[in-house]
């Protein structure tokens, strides 16, 4: 069957895959839940009990490994992944599905052609319980958040974002929206004085913990939360409305009437 990625790239299935690659931490769930993942790359720590082979990172994977699994399909996303491991890939005839994902919709969207068209499946029960879940109306804005992703150096996201997008869909605007650039490097001082309602401290890229991270705010409430819940595009979108809501809730109530 002939399919085209997010991109319009043709690809050309002679049959739905049977053996899948993922280059995709976020995407990985997903694809493990369908009995097809081969490969992952080593940071693909969801779900825990993943078994399959790594094949490096997302941005230095290792191309001879990948196409010794013999994948029908190699799944790839354009912010996550480099154009370069793509070219390369589909040079040695690997086929690579590419996924664009900026937004909320955009993420379902993309999750319901790779199931349909890349993967010949029916869209998953979670799937569609997140499309009832996040595409509704976008509620007002009842508070504001930063969320650092790095430290040393800082760096927070930015605008035009899945995480930024995400959180307006439960009422939480983003502190650094207008940032010129989509994931800023911002001293932790601009951060603390931002003005923020809560500072969000994920456990991943950097992994921030209770003594790792909340110590360098003096002036901003901080929140530890799973990076999960805020850059994952797979089953943990139904988890994250769950959460996000309810931070959401609590950052409501807690500003001045």
């Amino acid at each position: 069957m002939r399919v085209r990625d997010d991109l319009g790239e043709e690809l050309d299935l002679a049959v739905p895959p049977a053996r899948v690659v993922s280059l995709v931490p976020s995407l990985t769930e997903s694809l493990a839940a369908t009995g097809t993942l081969v490969g992952a790359t080593n940071w693909c720590t969801w779900p825990p009990d993943l078994d399959v082979v790594r094949v490096r990172g997302t941005k230095n994977p290792d191309v001879p490994a990948i196409l010794a699994l013999r994948p029908d399909l190699v799944v790839v996303n354009k912010e996550e992944n480099r154009q370069v491991d793509v070219c390369r890939l589909r040079a040695s005839g690997a086929r690579v599905w590419v996924t664009v994902i900026e937004t909320v919709p955009e993420a379902v969207t993309s999750l319901e052609r790779l199931f349909t068209e890349a993967l010949g499946r029916p869209v998953p029960q979670w799937l569609g319980r997140a499309r009832e879940l996040w595409l509704g109306d976008v509620p007002p804005v009842v508070g504001t958040v930063a969320v650092p992703i790095w430290r040393d150096p800082w760096m927070v996201v930015g605008r035009s974002t899945f995480t930024g997008d995400l959180l307006r869909r439960v009422g939480l605007g983003n502190a650094f929206a207008d940032s010129a650039e989509r994931y800023p490097h911002v001293p932790v001082e601009e951060i603390d004085g931002a003005g923020a309602d809560l500072v969000l401290l994920p456990d991943e890229p950097y992994v921030f913990a209770a003594d790792d991270g909340p110590q360098a705010f003096r002036r901003a409430l901080t929140h530890l939360i799973s990076g999960r819940l805020l850059t994952w595009y797979g089953p943990s979108l139904v988890q994250a409305h769950e959460v996000l809501t309810g931070i959401a809730a609590e950052v409501g109530a807690a500003r001045p009437s």
